[in-house]
């Protein structure tokens, strides 16, 4: 087992720096547009088929050597486990076609059993683990952005309602996101005990808040989600709050090993403000469509500002997008472990 990640998010000294990137299985890859092709249904039906999700999580891995797998899902099948409704539709994503918009929409939602209810995930972690000879990032969604979905009916760009129920009806707000808490911390820790050697939690949508009201309706849960996690495994933890460069002196008492970064902050800063944490980031994901000459550069200087991290996991800011040649991925992956051999 190639152990390399799961040091670098402890903070112990690595002979390089790992690699992985966000989204890395996924359209990009002719190899996972094959394998969506080959199999009949929705994107949903893909996430519930624990033998193609095994394929797809794998071949990044196999094609460029990534030094972690992260398990293929999506960060909104717990919503639907909860009694939700869920739809991917062309060219909108996620929908919601009954969004949550009053008490009794909050009290149907129900906390569902992760082995009952999503047993696809697990089956998925377990046949991972039995073909993987790089650790494997279990993941979910934080509290708030999934509420957003539920809230919205889908993706927003102002998040209105959102943030209209946060100001207006503080409670019902409040009690939807401790039900969604409650459901994503047993979706976790149900992962850790199948076999997953570290958790991720995207926060996508934290940096739409304003850092006052992020403290006050985002950061509590995702401290609640890691206190859970810690009375019971001692994986590394990862907390990735998109768009978060004016949030991290509240993200850094989040309770996480390592605090993900997206590329609007420099990375060298970044660590001067996180204290003890572990660091993962922060290329800007369309800098991969830079020239060969200059990716490996701007990934060099990238390399050189993240030595002084407690420890350091290369990645994109976001998920590598899908018009993205596979090839500049293989240059990136190559050129993080060149350049940084210690």
């Amino acid at each position: 087992m190639n152990d390399t990640f799961l040091k670098a998010c402890r903070g112990e000294k690595t002979d390089y720096t790992p690699i992985w990137i966000m989204r890395q299985a996924g359209r990009y890859l002719p190899q996972y547009l094959e394998v969506r092709a080959r199999g009949k249904g929705t994107f949903l039906d893909l996430c519930k088929d624990p033998a193609r999700c095994t394929e797809v999580t794998l071949q990044p891995v196999d094609i460029f050597g990534m030094d972690a797998a992260i398990l293929f899902s999506d960060i909104l099948i717990p919503m639907e486990a909860m009694g939700l409704t869920l739809e991917f539709q062309e060219g909108r994503g996620p929908v919601f076609p009954n969004p949550i918009q009053s008490e009794k929409d909050v009290e149907a939602l129900i906390i569902p059993d992760p082995t009952a209810t999503m047993p696809f995930v697990l089956k998925t972690i377990k046949l991972l683990r039995a073909e993987l000879k790089v650790p494997l990032i279990g993941f979910s969604g934080a509290p708030f952005t999934l509420a957003t979905y539920l809230i919205e009916g889908g993706s927003s760009k102002v998040f209105l309602q959102t943030k209209k129920m946060m100001f207006q009806a503080p409670e019902l707000y409040h009690h939807l996101l401790e039900k969604i808490s409650r459901c994503t911390s047993l979706y976790l820790q149900a992962q850790a005990k199948t076999g997953a050697q570290a958790l991720q939690i995207f926060d996508s949508w934290a940096g739409i808040l304003a850092p006052c009201d992020y403290a006050r309706f985002a950061l509590p849960y995702v401290q609640s989600i890691i206190s859970d996690l810690r009375r019971m495994t001692d994986v590394p933890i990862i907390y990735f709050a998109n768009n978060g460069s004016t949030l991290i002196e509240h993200t850094v008492t989040a309770g996480a090993d390592v605090l993900g970064l997206d590329w609007r902050i420099n990375i060298k800063n970044a660590i001067m403000r996180v204290g003890n944490h572990a660091v993962q980031g922060n290329l800007d994901p369309i800098a991969l469509f830079l020239p060969e000459k200059d990716l490996k550069n701007r990934i060099k200087k990238l390399l050189e500002d993240a030595r002084g991290a407690k420890g350091h996991i290369f990645n994109l800011g976001h998920g590598v997008v899908p018009q993205t040649p596979p090839e500049q991925v293989r240059i990136a992956v190559d050129a993080v472990h060149e350049f940084s051999v210690r």
